[in-house]
């Protein structure tokens, strides 16, 4: 048999499947396991097919060394269920993972960690678990703690810890383990602009020494930036692979497919008691979005909620800006109690021409997310004059056509 070579990874035929409303976390009792033994003697084992959610289907893939994957999709494609597979946190329901080298994960924040422990004695612990010995881990202790920017607080225990704090330890381990296969979920996305910067920065000297990096992000510039393939999932199997810019481009479009009648998109998070049910983007009078024109975004709820936001994406997934009832200022007019309807006016669009989505979330009135919908909507934004000024559309120049005044001497 031909060994495989270091970093790389080979998955055939993955599926996992989970069994719905069942929340207990014990092993069943002699009562259960007899009556679903008769059940399944009787055919009727109501347990084989409703009861159970597919969060993978037939996953197959290769991995070659130093490739750098990004793994994209909506919420609940399955993405993390495959990493937490990769990672050899959760047994696959069928299919086999092969991987030849040290295997370095960031899931999820603070994952490892001990709350009563230090931070010092949890970079111990958190290398142990990652497969360094006492040794290595002393010998990177200090580039550890440099780089999560910890110093003055590696002795109190992380119980005291703010998630961004977590975030920075955490990371801080995963990358110096010197893994020859990292797996990263959603890490880059959290945290301050500095530390997300420092974070693609490390990555991306990860990838320069030829390390196999697998990334799960929502942030698709950074899968473009950093990654030389991409994989997307969707309901729990591979509905694209290739080039980062082709599958990033399906990935966009399958958005603005599933964008009609936002009412019954299942792929959606938050409890639920408010959710999304229509979504109008519209010009003067309702007529097409022009830039510089005025705009009004109007988001209607099945129920009453809280607050409204939403963000606005450009066609390469950049967000452009972002839009909060939980951001006031004295124009607004809002509901001191909560509201079924949201309208947000602007005076004039300073978007330059192109194709938007928006994202839409709702929480509740104890700040509880209610819903959260991706690619909600798409609209088209038509060419037109800022301020009397052409709003360019060419490439590189920016989404966002800012009013402006030129002086000269």
């Amino acid at each position: 048999m031909t060994r495989m070579p270091a970093g790389a990874i080979q998955a055939r035929g993955i599926a996992k499947r989970y069994q719905v409303g069942r929340t207990r976390a014990s092993l069943p009792d002699l009562r259960e396991t007899l009556t679903a033994s008769f059940a399944r003697l009787a055919g009727k084992d109501r347990g084989s097919r409703d009861d159970w959610f597919w969060a993978l289907r037939d996953i197959s893939f290769d991995v070659r060394p130093g490739e750098v994957v990004g793994v994209i999709g909506s919420n609940g494609a399955g993405k993390s269920t495959l990493l937490k597979i990769l990672s050899r946190i959760v047994e696959p329901t069928a299919g086999r993972i092969e991987m030849a080298g040290r295997l370095g994960c960031l899931l999820e924040v603070g994952t490892g960690f001990h709350r009563e422990l230090t931070g010092r004695e949890n970079v111990f612990l958190n290398g142990a678990i990652l497969g360094m010995s006492r040794r290595e881990t002393l010998a990177k202790f200090d580039a550890i703690v440099d780089f999560s920017g910890l110093e003055p607080f590696i002795d109190t225990p992380v119980k005291h810890y703010s998630s961004g704090m977590y975030l920075r330890l955490g990371f801080a381990v995963a990358a110096h383990i010197d893994p020859e296969i990292l797996i990263i979920d959603e890490v880059l996305a959290v945290g301050d602009a500095a530390f997300q910067a420092k974070c693609i920065g490390k990555v991306g000297e990860l990838v320069g020494e030829g390390r196999t990096v697998l990334i799960v992000s929502h942030q698709l510039p950074v899968i473009q930036k950093l990654c030389n393939r991409a994989l997307m999932i969707r309901d729990g199997r591979v509905a694209a692979d290739g080039p980062p810019q082709n599958v990033v481009g399906d990935y966009l479009r399958a958005f603005e497919e599933s964008a009609v009648g936002v009412h019954s998109r299942t792929d959606r998070r938050g409890r639920g008691r408010a959710r999304v049910s229509r979504i109008l983007v519209k010009g003067d009078g309702g007529a097409a979005l022009i830039s510089g024109g005025p705009t009004r975004i109007e988001i209607e709820a099945d129920a009453a909620a809280r607050h409204c936001a939403f963000t606005i994406y450009d066609g390469l997934g950049d967000a452009v800006g972002s839009f909060d009832t939980a951001n006031p200022s004295d124009a607004d007019s809002l509901t001191k109690g909560e509201a079924s309807r949201f309208m947000c006016e602007m005076a004039s669009l300073l978007l330059r021409p192109g194709r938007y989505r928006l994202n839409v979330a709702l929480t509740g009135a104890d700040g509880s997310l209610e819903d959260h919908v991706e690619g909600a909507c798409t609209f088209d934004v038509l060419p037109g004059l800022v301020e009397g000024r052409e709003a360019v559309s060419e490439r590189g120049f920016g989404r966002v056509e800012f009013p402006h005044r030129w002086t000269a001497s």
